[in-house]
């Protein structure tokens, strides 16, 4: 038996950490949001920021997000890594000594005294000196540490996707409603408008002007066109593939976004087309469950 694919919504937030043997610890937290298509931003320490790093993130997140905006924030502990260093050049160090203490006899200003902590502040007597990451060791430990914090992104997705299934289930429902109380209405709202216009007519023409075969003929052309049925059956119709859809699951939020739109469509024909108050009214409802189910699909990936 196929099993239908969960629905995701496209909000989520996952944290995840490793640590390794000598004491090197990193720390992954995503978010994500709302977003046409898919798109991954990594922030990223500056001993990371390689290429070899936000492409790896972006490769692990991109094979389960299939659209939404991801931030990724890593961060890195150091503890139990090397140490950086600093080199001392002394013979610049000398140098910076003398010229000092000849430009303190030259003004005249009295003996120089020595002063290490401004000799050290000079340009290129003191270097600090980083140890060098070796981001390819590090990566199983960055690659884990994304890994569950994509986990638990995508088990906050998955539950906000049922939450977002049985809603949207729930106004279709409502929809459905909305489009059978129409239905009901239609014939007699038909009915009614050709009396109202038989009546008029009758009102501004003289007996005789015009032959009656002639004037029922024009009534029920107007009448006709005034009909609703078709843009009911294609009303049913795409709440039947919206439907559909939620039943697949997988990535449907650019599918029930269009049909949400096609929907509205047949709402506004209806409402263009209809010479009834009952039938308007319920037109002004269904709009707004559609938009309600509209806002709602912004949110499905």
């Amino acid at each position: 038996m196929i099993t239908a694919s969960p629905l995701h919504s496209m909000t989520g937030f996952g944290r995840g950490e490793a640590a390794g043997p000598d004491g090197r610890r990193f720390r992954v937290e995503m978010r994500t949001v709302n977003h046409r298509f898919a798109e991954v931003v990594c922030r990223l320490p500056r001993d990371y920021a390689q290429a070899p790093v936000e492409e790896g993130l972006r490769s692990l997140v991109l094979s389960e997000v299939k659209r939404g905006r991801v931030e990724v924030l890593l961060a890195a502990d150091s503890h139990g890594t090397p140490e950086g260093t600093v080199s001392v050049d002394t013979d610049l160090a000398r140098a910076y000594h003398k010229g000092l203490k000849e430009l303190a006899e030259a003004l005249g200003v009295g003996a120089y005294t020595p002063d290490p902590a401004l000799v050290a502040s000079l340009p290129g007597v003191l270097a600090a000196r980083q140890p060098e990451v070796d981001v390819e060791a590090e990566w199983p430990l960055i690659a884990a540490a994304a890994r569950q914090a994509l986990d638990g992104v995508l088990a906050m997705r998955a539950a906000e996707g049922a939450a977002l299934r049985s809603d949207l289930q729930s106004k279709l429902d409502e929809l459905a409603a909305v489009a059978d109380a129409i239905a009901v209405r239609e014939p007699l709202a038909r009915a009614e408008f050709g009396q109202r216009l038989r009546r008029r007519l009758d009102e501004w023409l003289s007996p005789g002007e015009v032959d009656p075969a002639r004037l029922a003929q024009e009534v029920a052309i107007l009448v006709e066109r005034s009909a609703i049925d078709e843009e009911l059956v294609r009303l049913g119709s795409h709440a039947a593939q919206f439907r559909a859809a939620l039943a697949a699951g997988g990535e449907v939020g650019r599918r029930c976004d269009f049909i949400i739109q096609e929907c509205n469509r047949e709402l506004n024909t209806i409402g263009s087309k209809a010479q009834d108050a009952a039938i308007t009214a319920a037109v002004v409802t269904g709009k707004g469950l559609v938009e309600k189910l509209r806002e709602q699909v912004q949110n499905l990936q």
